[in-house]
């Protein structure tokens, strides 16, 4: 099955089926790795796809017995039972632990020989939406009876756990009767897990982010009907970018993009998920899979988008929004639309945002077919992740690239070919109007006056159908960066979630100006124009930089006498982008002052007593506030002072005409490199003040609590039970309680 389900479906990963025994297979199989003990600790049993489609939602109470006879050995199987216990919890559940050290006469006390028949008549019979779980902790069995006898009468499981390695296939015993409601309905629902880092099938050396589809296997047999048997779950694992290659993004706009949020508001996918924590070696974040939408949308303060999305609805929403781009190094302030609904069938929501426009439709063009000859130009290519055809549907579309696909579409050789129309008659409009950039950068490379020093490098061009064109003017070994516009380069190319960086810096200037950018760790610098196609320019910073000090170097007074310039000793000169980030100077860079600040949520940050015996860091997580800069259009010059400790710098800004730069000229008669901006590390304390502060939630809609046909009667057995010692330890949870309740 696993093999046909493959050759279906080439995207699958893995496929795997976990038992109710704890037998595992998975498709493709893997070499598993014993630990240091030389045991392989896997049980599919405790993984949240396996609990989620076994089992509804829970409300759980545990009553763990502290009483002073709870010491050594007994109290760590206690410890370890509960721990366990909440392995098998997930983001649908709530459950609250109750220490308990005398006796109550609300809940059953170690010590007591009563079964509290009266209370559970009074509290929990005849519906019994109550079920009770008892743990009998140690090997003696003097109230072993009662015990079970309690768990019988309230639809729960008796069990015996002597020893630490009793726990994990005692606990996991609840779970079966917790699944007997869904298998009696024969209910085969569908669960997605929440996002999860794991390694792709495809690029086992690339973690990614996935979510995992699952259903309950069980039995049809008519005979056990009554008894509910779970057989196990089957499950397969879904990339998040192969989710996001199905959203048409062309459609959204060229910074908009699409979200998804769980029940529990946690998300998804979003472009501003960053699991990853990058310092030497990746390694995934503290509670990555539960960053709630609040976190990275930080603008909702009122929540009211999330809100929205937790409980279903559909419409829309607007704000205005800062939004970081290039690693969270620039920011861009605008007006962002919100569209959300509810997707059937998931515990997920779906967001559109898209930011305002005026970009018009274009007109389709007529015989489309007869200009696929300026698509297939070798200095044409097409955004990898996104799908104009879908070649995965039927086995011999799969080899085809997305050109190819397209040409077989229009000619009408392959009818079972799904494409999008739309954008493939946009595409090839693109492809037509661009189609003389070719000749016009070939003759310039061929006059080598142009260019004859080297300094620029590639020539470019995006539209926002994902095509782009290149141009080189140089061999590739000459090529300062060897990863721009290709797919190492992740935000400098068409990506499933977003465009690239260039364009849409260039997409936020005024119409007819110029950006510059000078990528960091990068000897490079790109010149870019927006329209509603981007076109630029890569070009050596040493080029860049010798072209703007020979224009410093000119005079425009009337004598050709300059009373100052760049070249004297009494100022420094800076050339800056819209960010605030220096293109060219002389000395080490220094910043202006900021005009607001940024938040970076859920960082891993070092505290101050973080320092290991070994030697090793431990990372804790955090919030990060940092400084960020944007320029005022409006404001063409300015002028000011810089306090440096008791010395004042006066400084001149004025903007450079069709352009985002700015010119700076400071004096240099004070020392200002003790002024500097840090970033600030807040809410060290993070995760508590997450559990203290719980934002709405709303629970699956499908749940199986009880079933009038179950058979409670296979509640555990308290038979052959030694009798060494005299004093019986418990562990009594309850998986009905409505902690919402005020009873």
């Amino acid at each position: 099955v696993f093999v046909e389900n493959f050759e279906r479906d080439p995207s699958l990963i893995w496929q795997y089926f976990g038992s109710a025994k704890g037998f595992f297979r998975q498709y493709p199989g893997v070499k598993w790795h014993p630990d240091e003990h030389g045991v392989i600790g896997f049980d599919c049993r405790n993984r949240k796809w396996y609990i989620q489609a076994a089992t509804s939602p829970k409300d759980v109470v545990i009553l763990v017995d502290v009483s002073g006879s709870m010491k050594g050995l007994r109290l760590t199987i206690a410890r370890q039972t509960v721990s366990s216990v909440l392995d098998t919890l997930g983001d649908d559940d709530f459950f609250n632990i109750i220490a308990v050290d005398r006796p109550t006469p609300i809940f059953i006390y170690t010590c007591s020989t009563k079964m509290y028949d009266s209370v559970f008549e009074k509290f929990n019979w005849p519906d019994r939406k109550v079920r009770i779980f008892p743990y009998l902790i140690g090997r003696e069995s003097a109230f072993a009876d009662n015990l079970k006898w309690m768990a019988c009468a309230n639809k729960g499981y008796f069990s015996q756990i002597s020893t630490l390695a009793d726990v994990q296939e005692n606990v996991m015993r609840y779970l079966h009767v917790m699944s007997r409601p869904k298998v009696i309905d024969h209910e085969h629902d569908t669960v997605w897990t929440e996002a999860y880092v794991d390694s792709a099938l495809k690029d086992k050396r690339a973690p990614s982010m996935m979510t995992t589809v699952a259903m309950p296997v069980f039995s049809t047999k008519n005979e056990t009907r009554n008894q509910g048997i779970l057989l196990g779950v089957a499950g397969t694992d879904i990339p998040l970018q192969e989710l996001m290659k199905i959203i048409p993004k062309h459609m959204l706009g060229i910074h908009g993009y699409a979200f998804a949020v769980t029940n529990n508001g946690y998300i998804l996918t979003h472009p501003d998920l960053r699991p990853m924590y990058q310092q030497g070696k990746k390694r995934r974040k503290p509670n990555y899979s539960s960053v709630d939408l609040s976190e990275v949308e930080w603008e909702d303060k009122d929540d009211i988008l999330r809100n929205a999305m937790v409980n279903r609805r559909t419409g829309t929403f607007s704000m205005e929004v800062k939004r970081t781009v290039d690693k969270g190094k620039r920011v861009l302030k605008m007006h962002n639309d919100y569209y959300y609904t509810d997707i059937k069938g998931t515990p997920f929501r779906c967001n559109r945002k898209k930011t305002k426009n005026t970009t018009q439709s274009r007109m389709a063009l007529r015989r489309v077919a007869m200009r696929l000859h300026d698509l297939e130009q070798p200095d044409v290519a097409l955004a990898d992740e996104w799908t104009y055809c879908n070649t995965d549907e039927h086995l011999e579309h799969r080899p085809l690239t997305q050109i190819q696909a397209i040409r077989l579409f229009l000619t009408g050789r392959q009818p079972h070919l799904k494409c999008d129309r739309e954008l493939i008659q946009e595409v090839l409009f693109d492809a037509v109007i661009t189609a003389p950039l070719e000749a016009y950068w070939t003759g310039l490379a061929l006059n080598k006056s142009e260019n004859s020093d080297k300094g620029v490098e590639i020539a470019y061009l995006g539209t926002r159908t994902g095509l782009s064109r290149t141009n080189l003017f140089v061999v590739p070994e000459l090529l300062s960066n060897q990863d721009f516009l290709t797919a190492e380069d992740k935000e400098g190319v068409f990506n499933a979630d977003h465009f690239p960086l260039w364009y849409k810096r260039a997409a936020e200037q005024v119409p007819g100006t110029f950006v510059y950018s000078v990528p960091f760790s990068s000897g490079r610098t790109k010149l870019v124009r927006p329209s509603k196609s981007t076109v630029g320019i890569q070009m050596k910073l040493e080029y860049f930089q010798r072209k703007f000090w020979t224009a410093c170097r000119q005079c425009t007074a009337l004598d050709g006498r300059c009373s100052i310039s760049c070249e004297s000793g009494d100022i420094n000169c800076y050339l800056i982008d819209n960010n605030g980030f220096i293109l060219v100077t002389e000395e080490i860079s220094q910043v202006l002052p900021s005009s607001f600040c940024l938040f970076m949520l859920n960082e891993l940050c070092v505290p101050r007593s973080a320092q290991r015996p070994q030697g090793k860091t431990k990372m804790v997580p955090c919030d990060t506030e940092y400084p960020a800069f944007v320029s005022e259009r409006t404001i063409k010059e300015t002028t000011g002072n810089i306090d440096c400790e008791g010395c004042f710098r006066s400084f001149v800004i004025q903007q450079i005409p069709s352009s985002n730069l700015f010119m700076v000229v400071v004096e240099n008669k004070c020392d200002c490199s003790s002024v500097c901006l840090n970033r600030f590390v807040h809410n060290e304390s993070l995760k508590c003040d997450r559990l203290k502060f719980q934002k709405d939630r709303k629970k699956p809609e499908s749940c199986h609590p009880f079933h009038p046909e179950e058979n409670a009667m296979e509640c555990g057995s308290a038979t052959g039970l030694s009798s060494t010692l005299t004093a019986p330890r418990q562990l009594f949870w309850d998986p009905g309680v409505d902690l919402s309740s005020p009873n």
